[in-house]
């Protein structure tokens, strides 16, 4: 290396031995405190002209000095603030910016190699600086006991505060989002940076961590005991120690295969600096041959350029450049010329061109390979503020009425201004008044002409807002709701689409679905339907059979012995459903059974998870396959009428009841098929039908256009269905063309329609009929209003000159429209069909008040949302009835509602039958009969009895009676309502996470995995028998399980399997049954952890029938206990030794319970009992929240505050 140019003295310099760092340090900083400046700073340096101020002043380089190509020589010598020591540094790694933070709390930053002051804001106001790191969004200032952020311009981002007995002094950043906190403590703290908490809390010994670094395989913690310990990078466990330095450890560095330290020995009694740099290899484990300097070293650091190079840096100001794995010579030595001062901080940047030394004076070095130097390889642009203007222009005084505004300046323009409109353009538009809010017209009861109703309280008091029309149009009222979190930035395709129609999907967070909000989606008593299942693109279609009345009904009286009944399983979703008040309800166990019916599986109705992610099916023809399979199933299943002798009473009455099928009563329709040969011989057959598929005329691609059809026109085509196909005549004996009609000779209650727009062309055909339709209507409206001018001109001229007042309806309101609210459907006694549309509001006339006439309103569309990235999605629009909102709200009303899974909202009726075909596909129309749910029986009586209780067999083959965990319950044991009953489940995991990793580093869960109950166990809570069990069902499955969590459940592989199980085995729909008859009564639930266990078993359970220990202990804004610490603590008892089994987990719980009750008997004082909780916590925060493995009686909860009561 060539040293031309460094100071001539250098040579003679004999750096002396440090006995005691600490002593040394302490006289340098106690004289650098004097507030006037030290005229030895001073020396050697040359100042800036006139007008530089001492406080951040500039020192440039001695004209002696030169930089020369490939080695590091002084570039810049910058005072940061005079007489304050510098106790951090850091380059930045986005930004050209050196960082530096002092012993009095302030930060600055200075611009690239030419030191420009860039920002300067004081971080803390008592505490000194004691590391910098920068982040994409900031820079983060590490103190004694607080954690802050602040942009690069000096605002504050937040403020995180530990206790006060934190000293806190290393800094470490594991990814983008969370940063490793080390001290003098027997702790280090893990903070997420998004959400500015603790994620973390890992156990370290003392005397605590002071120096972190990072590598691709450990964490690397120094401690003030001279070790350096190396850590795993997810659990933070001890994997390997190096004891380096007998007294102390000072600094360490990593790279590659390389861990090199510097530190204090023990020496006479005192610490000495140790010459020797310890040198261990990385995949060995083990020290090779100590490195030995010329220099006492207090930092160091890896540079590797060109080879592996060692910076080893003296408190005096002497830099040794040495490779870690040679010899150390004399001649590889630089000066730092701190002018007396001693060396504070040391940084090299990540491009590895610039070294930075801070020194106890105040001042920072900046030392580099080349006058144009960079910090890093890859810099953004450096964001500088603006130059302020105000200083140029006079002062206002704005109390001064007689202030002429000339006086502001404006620029010169001879151009007309945009807003000079001229007078041709400026038309006065009457503001119309907005459409009342569709809730408040749901919930208003009517007196008289008078309607009341609820403030939804949507709106601010007294405040209406107003938009023009032209507005109207891309006015959306629901855009106050949040999109979709995941895909957000690929939604900008969508953007036809209203946000209401769009995906919609569930942001999983670490505390999985507590802490979203479904109220931002669903502000009515409906439930939505979680859409993240496997096959739960049928939500939309579970809604339409829910909300019709005589369906849900039916399907809620019917019980089968089955194990998988699409029947049962809807009747036990729809009770949920029932149940909920708002809150989003799953269909699992419906779509567990479905996934199991052979007929859905040959008709490709299950879908795998890929294809379900990449959009390669066509949901609206799926949804329409699905729609003609259900109603099928659900009329076959429902026709069964053998009682199951598994749930039948002690009287032997059975839940089976004669008669024809509900659906086949509403859907059903006979149909007379005729098939004609050209030799005349006729074939008639009779068949029923469910449903209807709508046939398009035959649309000649010569003709330049399409010819109008009425919906009704095309309706009747499609049900008396003629064609010509190739079939077997019996008289000719061979295949011939033969013509082929079908009549019905019945009207169905609910008319089923598939629409089958499948292809371009009948979309086509679609728009084109809307677009007649259109026309029709807007000259209907045109007569009427001629109409009326003509006949009352005086009115006509009022209506045209009220303010906000239009004769025409809403153009928007009439587009894309085909379909008829209502039709009417005639069949003559011949059986000749007539079909007309007809308007909702008109009735039939006396004449036609016939037995075969009936008229029908349309209560269903289902809609088909396009997205050529992911397949799009289904949504629903369904008339609710009176019926339902008088049973849920008290209200007698009808009301269109959109629903889109979990998404629920009130529309208006247009909205229902527009089909915009460039987004929105119509797939499947129902129509219902004019007061259908007069004709049909709407009592629900609940089929599961207490014999559902009582014993059963085991499906295990190997079980037996010695085997028995439980004792069932007998007749005298029976539950009633407010009995208690403890309660636990286990779970296996069907289907693992997934997660996607974001470009910043963050983890988003797209879906969560898949649970399913394995074991169920419930015990008495009261009597003779208390605490023993009446219930411990292990669940067969059918599924493949791709993790038994045997740690967590205790389920081991085997267990369910009925051919080698030894435990009692039964089938889901067994155990249901038994928890859906103890809900039904009334009992009150005792568990730990409940909503998790009721929500995968997909049971819906009145929150006063849920006493759950978690929350009875539990403090607001702090964490939830476990059950194992809360049994240790207020009960003596260690449970979940090796693993959970739920018999003992029920049982505690219970006991829990009782110990609640008992410490808040008398009439506690809340306040009290407050105390008790605090001493809870305080104790686990000691403990770690961690139960003793060996019993220690000073620990012991005996010794607890509430153990005098």
């Amino acid at each position: 290396m060539n040293f031309n140019g460094l100071d001539s003295g250098l040579g003679e310099y004999n750096s002396p031995l440090h006995p005691g760092i600490s002593a040394s340090l302490d006289r340098s900083i106690e004289h650098s405190l004097d507030p006037r400046l030290d005229p030895t700073l001073l020396q050697n340096m040359e100042l800036e002209g006139e007008g530089v101020q001492l406080d951040g002043m500039s020192v440039s380089v001695s004209e002696s000095v030169h930089l020369v190509e490939g080695m590091y020589s002084e570039l810049h010598t910058v005072v940061a603030e005079v007489g304050v020591p510098v106790t951090a540094s850091h380059f930045d790694l986005q930004d050209e910016l050196l960082w530096v933070g002092n012993h009095g709390g302030h930060a600055t930053s200075f611009f690239g190699p030419t030191m420009e002051r860039y920002s300067s804001f004081q971080v803390n106001a008592t505490d000194d600086i004691r590391q910098i790191q920068s982040i994409e969004s900031g820079v983060l200032f590490l103190n004694k006991n607080n954690l802050k952020c602040f942009t690069r311009g000096g605002l504050i981002m937040f403020d995180y505060v530990m206790d006060e007995a934190e000293d806190m002094h290393s800094l470490l950043l594991t990814d983008n989002n969370s940063v490793l906190l080390g001290g003098l403590q027997n702790h280090v703290r893990e903070i997420d940076l998004n959400a500015v908490q603790e994620s973390e809390k890992y156990t370290v010994e003392l005397p605590g961590v002071t120096i972190m670094r990072q590598s691709n395989r450990f964490f690397f913690c120094g401690h003030t005991s001279g070790k350096v310990s190396l850590r795993d990078l997810r659990s933070f466990k001890l994997e390997h120690e190096f004891d380096a330095y007998s007294g102390s450890l000072s600094d360490f560095d990593v790279h590659g295969n390389l861990l090199v330290t510097c530190g204090f020995s023990n020496r006479m009694n005192g610490l000495s600096c140790d010459r020797f740099l310890m040198v261990y290899d990385l995949r060995m484990m083990r020290a090779i041959s100590p490195l030995q300097v010329h220099v006492d070293p207090l930092f160091l650091r890896f540079i590797p350029t060109y080879t592996s190079r060692l910076a080893i840096i003296s408190q005096s100001g002497q830099c040794q450049f040495c490779e870690p794995t040679g010899l150390a010579s004399p001649a590889d030595i630089f000066h730092v010329n701190t002018v007396g001062q001693l060396v504070m901080t040391f940084d090299v940047s990540s491009s590895k061109r610039a070294l930075v030394f801070g020194d106890s004076g105040g001042c920072v070095h900046l030392w580099a390979d080349s006058p144009e130097a960079t910090f890093n390889a890859y810099s953004r642009e450096t964001e500088f503020p603006m130059p302020c203007m105000v200083d140029t222009l006079p002062h206002l005084d704005w109390n001064d009425d007689l202030l002429p505004l000339s006086l502001i300046p404006v620029p010169l323009i001879t151009e007309s201004l945009l807003s000079d409109w001229p007078t041709a353009n400026c038309v006065v538009t009457p503001r119309r008044a907005p459409p009342v809010d569709l809730e408040i017209l749901r919930t208003m009861k009517k007196v008289g002409f008078i309607g009341y109703a609820p403030n939804p309280k949507t709106k601010l008091r007294n405040q209406v807002p107003y938009k023009l029309k032209e507005m109207d149009v891309e006015f959306d009222n629901y855009n106050q709701i949040p999109e979709s979190p995941i895909g957000r930035e690929e939604d900008t395709h969508l953007y036809m689409v209203p946000k209401k129609y769009r995906k919609v999907t569930i942001k999983y967070s670490k505390l999985g679905l507590e802490d979203f909000d479904f109220k931002h989606y669903n502000k009515t008593l409906f439930a939505g339907l979680e859409p993240h299942i496997p096959n739960a693109y049928c939500n939309c279609m579970i809604q339409v059979l829910y909300l019709l009345e005589p369906i849900r009904c039916h399907v809620q009286n019917h019980l089968c012995q089955k194990e998988f009944c699409l029947g049962c399983e809807l009747g036990f979703l729809f009770h949920m459903l029932d149940l909920s008040r708002g809150d989003p309800c799953q269909a699992s166990n419906f779509l567990r059974a479905f996934r199991t019916i052979p007929e859905a599986s040959a008709l490709g109705l299950i879908l795998a998870d890929s294809d379900e992610a990449t959009g390669k099916v066509n949901l609206g023809r799926l949804i329409q396959s699905w729609n003609r399979f259900i109603l099928t199933q659900l009329h076959q299943e429902t026709q069964e009428q053998e009682g199951p002798q598994a749930y039948r009473s002690v009287m032997g009455s059975t839940f089976g009841s004669s008669g024809e099928s509900v659906i086949g009563k509403l859907f059903g329709c006979e149909v007379e098929n005729c098939s004609t040969c050209r030799c005349g011989k006729e074939t008639v057959r009779v068949s029923s039908s469910l449903l209807f598929t709508l046939q398009y005329p035959d649309i000649n691609t010569a003709d330049k256009a399409i010819r109008q059809y009425e919906f009704a026109e095309v309706l009747k085509r499609s049900i008396c269905l003629e064609q010509n196909t190739q079939a077997w005549c019996e008289n000719c004996e061979k295949y011939q063309p033969t013509i082929q009609t079908r009549n019905i000779r019945c009207l169905p209650d609910v008319l089923v329609i598939n629409c089958e727009v499948n292809s371009t062309k009948e979309a086509e055909f679609w728009k084109c009929q809307a677009e007649y339709e259109l026309r029709n209507k807007m000259r209907k409206e045109d007569l009427e209003a001629i109409k009326m001018k003509e006949n009352n001109p005086t009115e006509w001229e009022a209506l045209c000159n009220a303010e906000g007042l239009s004769f025409y309806t809403s153009i928007e309101e009439l587009k894309n429209i085909w379909m008829p609210n209502s039709i009417k459907m005639k069949l003559s006694k011949n059986k000749e069909l007539e079909v007309t549309n007809w308007t909702e509001n008109e009735g039939l006339s006396t004449s036609e008040d016939e037995e075969n006439t009936y008229l029908y309103d349309l209560v269903v569309t289902v809609a088909h949302i396009l997205d050529p990235r992911t397949g799009g999605s289904l949504v629903a629009h369904i008339k609710v009835g009176e019926t339902y909102h008088q049973r849920k709200e008290g209200v007698t009303h009808k009301q269109w509602y959109l629903f889109n899974d979990f998404l629920i909202e009130p529309i208006d009726k247009c909205e229902a039958v527009q089909f915009d075909l460039s987004w929105k596909i119509p797939c499947i129309l129902y129509y219902a009969r004019r007061n259908l749910n007069s004709k049909y029986d709407l009592t629900i009586k609940n089929p599961i009895e207490a014999s559902v209780l009582l014993a059963e067999a085991s499906l295990a083959r190997k079980q037996r009676k010695c085997h028995a965990t439980f004792i069932p319950l007998m007749l005298n044991e029976m539950p009633q309502p407010n009995d208690l009953v403890g309660l636990d489940a286990e779970f296996v995991t069907l289907n693992q996470e997934e997660a996607e990793l974001r470009s910043d580093g963050t983890k988003s869960t797209i879906k969560p995995s898949q649970m399913s109950v394995a074991r169920i166990t419930c015990v008495r809570g009261q009597g003779q028998n208390e605490g023993v069990p009446f219930i411990d069902d292990y669940i067969s499955t059918q599924e493949q399980v791709v993790d038994y969590l045997t740690q967590y459940s205790g389920i081991k592989p085997g267990d369910l399997d009925a051919k080698i199980s030894s435990k009692h085995l039964t089938t889901l729909k067994s155990t249901y049954l038994k928890l859906r008859f103890l809900i039904d009564v009334g009992v009150k639930f005792v568990g730990h952890g409940l909503q998790k266990d009721f929500r995968v078993i997909n049971l819906m359970i009145p929150k006063e029938q849920v006493i759950d220990t978690v929350y009875l202990f539990h403090m607001p804004r702090k964490r939830m206990i476990s059950l194992r610490f809360l049994a240790w603590y207020f009960l003596e008892l260690k449970i979940q030794g090796e693993t959970h089994d739920s018999i003992e987990d029920a049982r505690t719980a219970l006991q829990l319970y009782r110990k609640y009750l008992e410490l808040t008997k008398h009439g506690m004082d809340v306040d009290e009992f407050r105390k008790i909780l605090k001493g809870l916590y305080e104790k686990g925060r000691k403990m770690d929240w961690k139960v003793p493995e060996s019993e220690d009686v000073q620990s012991s909860p005996k010794s607890s505050q509430f153990s005098h009561l």
